[in-house]
């Protein structure tokens, strides 16, 4: 299922800073507009699926036309400048996102002990799920 949430955009001078309002001001940034538009990818892609793995409410996106980027960047700093700055639409299927992403396996080749490995097999202990399991709580995250 596709998101779409708006973003404004605000030209520097070393590239392109990124907002989106609607999610408290999410941010990132860019070296130019293509490169900017890629994190804001990113970014809306990584808050979203976060918020729904850890089952927290998210915000519906805002109209475009409700969206005033220059009102954005003064709440943010009424003291800054505000030059060139647009409103766009970021768009991401998270499910897809994540699956190339955020839930991508990668191949591990570890060493055991062959008596553990015989005990382990002979028990038909899944390695995968064993190893994730201990470096989670290792990581302190499970």
């Amino acid at each position: 299922m596709l998101s779409m949430y708006p973003a404004c955009f605000y030209k520097e001078d070393d590239g392109y800073s990124v907002i989106f309002p609607d999610l408290n001001y999410l941010a990132t940034q860019g070296d130019s507009f293509e490169d900017a538009m890629e994190m804001a990818v990113e970014c809306l892609a990584s808050y979203l699926y976060i918020a729904q793995r850890d089952g927290e409410d998210v915000p519906a996106p805002s109209s475009l036309v409700n969206i005033d980027p220059v009102a954005v960047a003064k709440e943010l700093d009424p003291d800054l400048p505000v030059g060139e700055a647009i409103v766009n639409l970021v768009s991401v299927d998270v499910a897809e996102y994540a699956k190339k992403h955020f839930e991508k396996s990668v191949k591990k080749t570890l060493s055991i002990p062959a008596w553990l490995n015989e005990a382990a097999v002979a028990q038909g202990v899944n390695f995968s799920q064993v190893l994730q399991r201990a470096l989670k709580e290792q990581l302190h995250m499970a």
